[in-house]
């Protein structure tokens, strides 16, 4: 099974200034299919060439499970993206509201976590197995589904995620990723069960 390179349904200009299209190009276009062509290569001929990517990040481990999960987290990254601002639905403020006092507050905790976090890794808001709300700032490949938890939404901290466009400048690059989040994806994640609707 080869397993394919995401196509954006926007242009590759469309989420300027805040993300550049030189970014957009390098990251999707270099480092996720990168890590595509890695496990197609690594899976070939082995019990994991049939796998999809989350079955094989759910069972591989080593050079494998890496480049699986980092193609992963980038296909959850690049799809909840929208080149408009697009407004938080009701019900997930009021989910959101519910665990962390207010949407300000989730806010602020996430982009803490974001800036914060040490090297390189991603940061997650993800259902638990009580479908309660996590915050989870994990390193390098780090994802929620190896904790048993669903994933609504992600930032990628790695530095190629902004380097281009923001230099040493994180906190910089956080704060402009609020502006590009599809909240109905988000949304659509945490009242969805079926992976297959956008992994």
């Amino acid at each position: 099974m080869k397993r394919s390179m995401l196509e954006l349904n926007f242009a590759p200009d469309a989420l300027t200034p805040r993300m550049s299209a030189q970014t957009l190009s390098f990251h999707l276009g270099k480092h996720l299919q990168t890590y595509l062509d890695n496990v197609n290569r690594m899976a070939e001929g082995t019990p994991y060439d049939e796998m999809t990517l989350k079955e094989i990040v759910m069972k591989a481990d080593g050079a494998l499970y890496n480049n699986a999960a980092q193609a992963w987290n980038h296909i959850i990254f690049f799809k909840q993206l929208s080149p408009q601002v697009v407004t938080m639905p009701r019900l997930l403020t009021q989910a959101i509201a519910a665990r962390f006092g207010s949407v300000e507050a989730f806010r602020e905790a996430f982009t803490h976590a974001a800036v914060s976090l040490f090297g390189s890794g991603w940061v997650w808001l993800a259902l638990d197995a009580i479908n309660q709300l996590q915050l989870l700032p994990m390193s390098n490949a780090g994802n929620p589904i190896r904790e048993g938890m669903r994933p609504l939404m992600c930032i990628d901290v790695w530095e190629h995620a902004y380097y281009l466009d923001y230099q040493n400048r994180r906190a910089d690059y956080v704060n402009n990723f609020w502006y590009l989040i599809d909240w109905d994806k988000v949304e659509h994640r945490r009242q969805s069960v079926d992976y297959t609707l956008y992994y």
